[in-house]
């Protein structure tokens, strides 16, 4: 398999791993209408730098995330607009002097981006649940490097097609060469048996169904009958009822003769008025739904970058949101990704969040069939709260053009900001982080599953017969000793103890199986 190399790749590839992981702090929560405190919500917006968010994601959603759409900066070299499209932002050059060293002064605009992208990537992958799939909007620019890096990380065997959007709703005839009337979306998925689902059918799919014999199974169409092969077991004659006698196609029929047979006793396949061909019947009422073409052209079906801006104007007359947000992504396309990726009570998640169109998407989608579908959107400029949350509380308020509220969607979110990170630089616990936090990534470090809080005193859990304590305690220090073994309640084969020492002999830890982890020196960084 072919891979890409460029200046600071061996720095960042695993770079995912010594992203330092913070805590995410609810700021308030925007539910019927109005900011609370208190509650939290299913739904999050997410104020930060997306690296550390998706770290920080991990505990509780890593492998869960059903569809992940991001529209990453596009490297055009444009730098006329907020969202920095040819990433040279200011924080992104402080990170890759730190993590690339002095090597980052001599990055193209390309390495650049590859550095940006890699580890993120691979914190998505881990994010992303066995059955789901990842979509990654793009243009030319970085299109093919784009596509071998993910090959990379993903599995080559995993790609699953390169969408062509037109996002364009006409071509732009000043031009100095092509028009560029079209976007990429690659698509990868976690595992290589994953399949879309099938959109619904229109009017239009449904047209060719007739019912000139009034079959009483209802329209169909005259469906294909010859092998797409050459097979001899295929190639046989059929006789007619009146004796004429119906000669193979070229490849053979397309089913052997005990098929045909049978198909043509249950009137699925039917001889011609004159007996010289035979006809087979597809019928309408056996359809389903409609397999997703890898081209969508129909700007009626999936909207474009002018509706898109006109979107966001409407819900932010107030400002000059098309100055903000050159190219935004119409609701009508993510909602037609989410219609072939999600059910209605799965997961989305964008880190790279802009104006929070999936979000909105995910809000109409419910809205229209009652769904309980759920977003994770992050954002790391500062506009995460005034235009990101935002427009999705004015779509949750059913804002029109004149600001006013008319009649809503129902949904709620909570926003966060990034918090302290668990660990010191001198590489001790971060005791201002609240007890619960630290329980959570320790449990997800020793069982990659969410935390569920026990009723005994120091107890993590249990997973695979074996039961892991966290004997800590912000003001005092910690010993594993004979008194703690006799306060442990839960019966295992095995015993995973954190503590800040050990006093228990080794013949004791061998016979009651104890393993000894010491604070915060053995606690793993993922």
């Amino acid at each position: 398999m072919p891979t890409l190399n460029w200046i600071g790749k061996e720095k960042v590839i695993n770079h995912h791993q010594d992203v330092p992981y913070k805590t995410l702090e609810p700021q308030y929560t925007f539910t019927n209408g109005k900011v609370s405190k208190e509650a939290t919500s299913q739904n999050k917006i997410i104020h930060g730098d997306n690296l550390e968010a998706l770290k920080s994601l991990l505990p509780e959603y890593e492998g869960k995330i059903k569809c992940i759409y991001i529209d990453p900066p596009y490297n055009t070299g444009n730098e006329g607009w907020v969202y920095n499209d040819n990433v040279s932002d200011p924080k992104l050059k402080k990170w890759l002097g730190q993590v690339v060293g002095k090597e980052s002064e001599d990055l193209s605009r390309h390495d650049k981006w590859l550095c940006m992208m890699y580890p993120r990537l691979k914190l998505l992958h881990k994010l992303l649940a066995d059955d789901g799939a990842i979509f990654i909007s793009i243009d030319d620019n970085e299109q093919a490097n784009l596509k071998l890096i993910c090959d990379e990380i993903f599995g080559i065997g995993n790609f699953v097609t390169d969408l062509i959007w037109r996002s364009a709703d006409s071509s732009n005839n000043d031009a100095k060469q092509f028009s560029v009337d079209f976007n990429h979306t690659l698509i990868y998925s976690k595992k290589p048996d994953w399949n879309p689902f099938k959109l619904e059918r229109t009017v239009d799919n449904n047209s060719h169904y007739k019912n000139p014999d009034n079959d009483p199974r209802g329209p169909w169409f005259s469906g294909n009958i010859s092998s797409p092969n050459p097979r001899i077991n295929l190639t046989y004659d059929i006789v007619s009822p009146k004796g004429n006698v119906i000669k193979p196609p070229k490849n053979g029929w397309r089913w052997n003769k005990e098929r045909v047979e049978e198909m043509i006793s249950n009137k699925v396949v039917v001889f011609s008025n004159d007996e010289t061909r035979i006809i087979k019947k597809t019928f309408l009422k056996d359809q389903s739904g409609i397999v997703p073409s890898n081209i969508w052209w129909d700007i009626k079906d999936t909207g474009h970058n002018r509706n898109a801006k006109y979107e966001l104007i409407k819900l932010f007359s107030e400002l000059k949101t098309s100055d903000i947000f050159k190219t935004p992504k119409p609701t009508k396309f993510l909602e037609k990704v989410l219609k072939i990726s999600i059910s209605q009570n799965d997961l989305v998640l964008d880190s790279f969040a802009g104006s929070g169109t999936t979000a909105h998407a995910v809000l109409n989608l419910n809205k229209q069939d009652g769904g309980n579908r759920k977003f994770i959107l992050v954002e790391m400029e500062d506009y995460a709260n005034t235009i990101t949350a935002e427009r999705v509380k004015r779509v949750i308020n059913g804002y029109g053009e004149d600001k006013k509220a008319i009649e809503g969607t129902e949904g709620d979110f909570t926003y966060y900001e990034l918090g302290e990170p668990l660990f010191l630089d001198n590489g001790f616990l971060n005791e201002d982080i609240a007890l619960d936090k630290i329980l959570e990534y320790v449990w997800y470090s020793e069982a990659k599953a969410p935390f569920i809080k026990p009723k005994e005193d120091y107890l993590l859990g249990t997973k695979n017969d074996t039961a892991y304590y966290f004997y800590y305690q912000k003001d005092s220090i910690t010993t594993l000793n004979e008194s703690f073994l006799r306060s442990i309640k839960t019966k295992a084969s095995q015993y995973i103890v954190y503590a800040d020492n050990c006093l228990l002999d080794q013949s004791i830890m061998d016979k009651y199986n104890i393993v000894f982890k010491k604070i915060p020196r053995d606690i793993t960084r993922f």
